[in-house]
């Protein structure tokens, strides 16, 4: 789907150079490396040899232009800027090197570059309905996944084992990969909140906890879910019923208009007064493209909730030498309220 049109009423100027890979993807279909081209005049492909058929492809609506043999990236932006006759160029200078602007600054010499201080986010923050689809979908296959998993999980296996088997059913049910690396942290490694899977054995009587997510045609799912091996300790169980209180306690003021600084202290105010400080992250993020995309439930966010936002609800605690427990859910906001797609179930599974 090419959104370009959307993009450049929205523009400041006239022509724009994006670089990240969502946003190129989310503008005009394309997946490969390079960068696009935006303008009023002209939309194009800047890639190399490797990529071109796919450009072609993926992006028939926008001319492809290539890189090589004594070609590069800024001689081409220059090219494109003397024919269509660019004064003022906006590229994403939160995403690019320092040497690649320092590189397109020495060739476009006659071109003001400026910022784009991330208006496709700020468009992309709304999904449409093919979005929502892919996520909610992405979403369904890691609930399936999760329960494929549950199944197959026994005390003695170690956190890779554990994501390796999460991953594979994920990749089995139709994810194109994983949406992030996956988190698999189990016992004391649970106070890691995001614990790099390892050779930890897990035991009887310890908390996993699992992050994951599958991806459809890109599109993230984003949820975790903590299992208990066994009858866990009562310190364990009632740091899992806070955390799931907390996070019921958020999604029942998730709606259009809601704040999300305000959802966020829900959920903080309730756990800092049974474990003050142990809850280090925001409440949540909005997923789409990109696993991590605004808005953001967190800590003075005035971002308003209006339909279409899709978000994380992500309470979490976190004890040093003891463990620690998240649970996540996403919510798509609709008219009147909100979707949550993660279907898997909540209460402490005991295995």
């Amino acid at each position: 789907m090419n959104r370009c049109g959307t993009f450049l009423k929205a523009l400041p100027g006239n022509a724009s150079l994006i670089h990240r890979p969502e946003n190129i993807r989310w503008l005009t279909g394309y997946t490969g490396e390079g960068c696009a081209f935006i303008a009023n005049a002209a939309q194009v492909i800047i890639t190399d040899f490797r990529y071109v058929e796919q450009a072609q492809r993926q992006a028939p609506e926008c001319e492809c232009l290539r890189t090589g043999q004594g070609v590069t990236e800024a001689a081409v932006v220059k090219a494109l800027c003397d024919r269509y006759n660019i004064r003022k160029l906006s590229v994403e200078t939160d995403y690019i090197t320092h040497d690649a602007y320092a590189g397109l600054n020495d060739a476009l010499t006659a071109v003001e570059l400026m910022p784009l201080k991330q208006l496709p986010q700020q468009l992309r923050m709304i999904k449409d309905a093919d979005e929502i689809d892919c996520i909610r979908r992405a979403a369904a296959i890691s609930c399936q996944a999760f329960d494929r998993l549950l199944g197959q999980l026994k005390p003695g296996m170690t956190e890779k084992q554990a994501q390796i088997l999460l991953d594979f059913a994920m990749l089995e049910l139709g994810s194109e990969k994983p949406a992030f690396d996956t988190i698999a942290a189990a016992g004391v490694n649970g106070s890691l909140p995001h614990a790099t899977p390892s050779d930890h054995v897990i035991a009887e009587g310890e908390l996993l906890t699992l992050d994951f997510g599958a991806t459809v045609n890109g599109y993230c799912a984003d949820m975790t879910r903590t299992v208990a091996f066994g009858h866990v300790r009562e310190e364990l169980r009632t740091m899992y019923q806070r955390v799931l209180d907390a996070q019921l306690m958020a999604l029942d003021a998730i709606r259009p208009g809601a704040v999300c600084g305000d959802i966020d202290r829900i959920a903080r105010d309730f756990l800092d007064q049974a474990y003050p400080g142990a809850f280090g992250h925001s409440l949540g993020h909005g997923v789409g493209l990109f696993i991590h995309e605004q808005p953001r439930l967190a800590r003075g966010d005035q971002t308003v909730l209006v339909p279409g936002h899709v978000v994380t609800v992500e309470p979490g605690v976190y004890l040093p030498g003891v463990g620690g427990c998240r649970i996540e859910d996403m919510a798509i906001l609709t008219q009147d309220g909100f979707i949550n797609p993660i279907t898997a179930p909540k209460q402490l599974i005991e295995l």
